[in-house]
């Protein structure tokens, strides 16, 4: 089951449920998040809450595309109460990029930590059921004011020294009334990071991941297969600049999601009822890797079969909201 959330003309949301190039409204639902805590309340899943609800009116899937009225598959009315987080270093062959990036300049036989640290994912990322296996690298990327829908522009600050995607899968989480994460199912993502001032430190990295990102457009409710395999694309002027396939799925990943998600939410402060988590579990396949440097106006184009329509979006500008010294006094 794939759900997605769009607004009609006259701005009304709904929850619509996938099928071809239709999109039926889920009778009742204008959030996935209701839905979702409605089903933690009912004691079902949210395939089921959605067969018992029905279906109603259909709309044309790619006009709601082309139209700008597909939404993020999960969000909250409140963007403070909207965490985004990730994991890095999860997919095997992700740590030789990082790698590269982060060795010591003169020194190539130095392991770094960021070896180390995807070694250990490879020795104790994936425990038995019920135990805790190593801890993986965790960043924060913000608040929900950070989420670019499908199809819109990642706003590049000007201090910004790079503006390149990272396709990979995100879960989606719901905290429920009785404080337990609820994953709802997995979306495409688009992790836009910074990489040239990650390149200069890796203790950069905290900084090059404060930008926007993407999902969706498409939440797809269940487990997924063991390897999944999609491809990531930059568009110039109409035309291919670059395409590469990217893997993901537990076969392609040194760490379980079983773990990622423990070493999550494991912390306390993570298990607000009603929040949503927004949680994206790492990629092996950058852009920046084979030496692209994207521009204002290049479009980003992730896809996986699995997930239904692809997740574009474009590299726009943003405004400077603060400047040095401008800091008040009272």
């Amino acid at each position: 089951m794939r759900l997605v959330q769009f607004q009609l003309m006259d701005g009304q949301r709904r929850v619509g449920l996938v099928d071809g190039d239709r999109v039926h409204e889920v009778r009742g639902a204008d959030s996935v998040r209701e839905l979702a805590l409605a089903a933690i309340e009912a004691g079902t899943g949210l395939a089921r809450q959605v067969d018992d609800l029905g279906l109603g009116q259909h709309h044309d899937y790619l006009q709601l595309l082309d139209e700008g009225r597909i939404l993020p598959p999960l969000d909250h009315p409140d963007p403070a109460h909207m965490l985004v987080t990730g994991t890095g270093l999860t997919h095997l062959g992700s740590a030789a990029t990082r790698d590269k990036m982060h060795q010591q300049v003169g020194d190539e036989s130095a392991i770094t930590d960021s070896m180390k640290i995807f070694k250990w994912g490879l020795e104790g990322g994936k425990p038995a059921v019920g135990q805790a296996g190593v801890q993986p690298e965790w960043f924060y990327k913000g608040d929900g004011s950070i989420v670019v829908p499908p199809g819109g522009e990642f706003p590049v600050p000007p201090f910004a020294e790079d503006a390149g995607e990272e396709p990979e899968l995100g879960g989606l989480y719901v905290i429920g009334h009785d404080g337990k994460p609820y994953r709802l199912g997995f979306a495409l993502g688009n992790e836009f990071s910074d990489h040239v001032m990650e390149r200069k430190n890796y203790l950069y990295l905290a900084h090059s991941k404060l930008r926007h990102c993407s999902y969706g457009p498409e939440l797809r409710v269940g487990e997924l297969p063991q390897h999944l395999a999609g491809t990531s694309r930059i568009w110039r002027d109409g035309k291919l600049l670059w395409e590469r396939e990217f893997l993901s799925g537990a076969a392609n990943m040194c760490h379980s999601f079983d773990n990622l998600e423990y070493h999550h939410f494991k912390y306390a402060q993570f298990l607000r009822p009603g929040d949503v988590h927004i949680h994206f579990f790492g990629t092996a396949t950058l852009s920046f890797a084979d030496g692209i440097s994207t521009q204002v106006g290049d479009r980003f184009e992730i896809s996986l079969d699995e997930f239904g329509a692809p997740l574009s979006n474009r590299v726009g500008r943003g405004e400077a909201v603060f400047t040095p010294s401008t800091v008040g006094i009272l």
